[in-house]
């Protein structure tokens, strides 16, 4: 038998709770039991790991992951859901202390009593991006993870220079990590069932790009980069730099065309112009 919740418990569950689903909390539920047990295969969980889930609601994949890490931290906004985690996990057999429920927004959640090692999570569309940047930035044990977004959001976290998606979400995450596709989500494992298409982005951390004021620098930069998508480096930088002609010396000094546009620069190019930031 699986240990894990189908749509039938699901729902049964959120009666109990007397639980609408928002979109204002981006509320779309996992009710089928193998796309959670791929979602955890494809971010490697294994019984070392401590698994850091955000936004677990009624539990679907908070089982997967209990059946097979070390343990779970489940971050949790809506407090009946918090409640509600462990008592569904204790029906299931599964010892108590396996799990950390934590109500708070994860925009919040600047410190960890515990140090994870895997992120996976089904994310709110409308904060899936700084969720994922807030936590590379303040986590640096998490080495890898899989995020569940919306599909439009993936396509951008997974861009590559020089394309229509590629946006300051990719060149910010590629400061701490590779971030690749790893699989499209039928609208149907969820409920209620959303009127957007979902998909999976696995990332994989490596060594930070610079030290952490270059990052802030850098950041910066990218900022005024994408701000004004359509205009060369020179001009949107020029407000950054005190100038167009100052901005088109620095980004010469650089090593970088002028001319060019934010989208066809990588994150180590953006970092070589933050460089010449006094």
């Amino acid at each position: 038998m699986s240990n894990l919740l189908g749509a039938t418990e699901i729902r049964e569950l959120a009666a109990k709770l007397d639980l609408k689903p928002t979109k204002k909390l981006g509320q779309n539920f996992v009710v089928d039991a193998n796309t959670c047990r791929k979602i955890v295969k494809l971010a490697d969980v294994t019984s070392a790991d401590i698994a850091l889930e955000i936004g677990p609601g009624l539990g679907s994949l908070t089982l997967a992951l209990l059946e097979v890490s070390k343990s779970v931290i489940a971050i949790e906004i809506d407090q009946r859901l918090a409640q509600q985690l462990p008592i569904t996990v204790a029906t299931r057999g599964i010892e108590s202390s396996k799990l950390t429920v934590l109500t708070q927004d994860a925009m919040q959640v600047s410190k960890l009593d515990q140090a994870p090692d895997v992120l996976v999570a089904n994310l709110p569309y409308n904060v899936s991006v700084p969720v994922l940047l807030n936590l590379l930035e303040l986590f640096p044990s998490i080495k890898r993870g899989v995020v569940m977004v919306q599909s439009e959001v993936a396509e951008r976290l997974v861009a590559k220079a020089d394309s229509k998606q590629y946006g300051s979400p990719t060149v910010k995450g590629n400061w701490w990590a590779d971030l690749t596709w790893a699989g499209n989500v039928g609208r149907s494992v969820f409920w209620p069932v959303p009127n957007v298409d979902s998909a999976l982005v696995r990332f994989d951390r490596h060594a930070p790009i610079g030290s952490e004021a270059e990052r802030l620098k850098t950041f910066k930069v990218i900022d005024h980069a994408f701000a004004k998508r359509r205009k060369m480096m020179r001009s949107a930088l020029s407000e950054l730099f005190g100038g167009s002609a100052l901005a088109q010396a620095a980004l010469i000094k650089a090593g970088i065309d002028p001319t060019i546009r934010g989208e066809a620069l990588t994150v180590e190019q953006f970092g070589q112009i933050a460089q010449q930031l006094s």
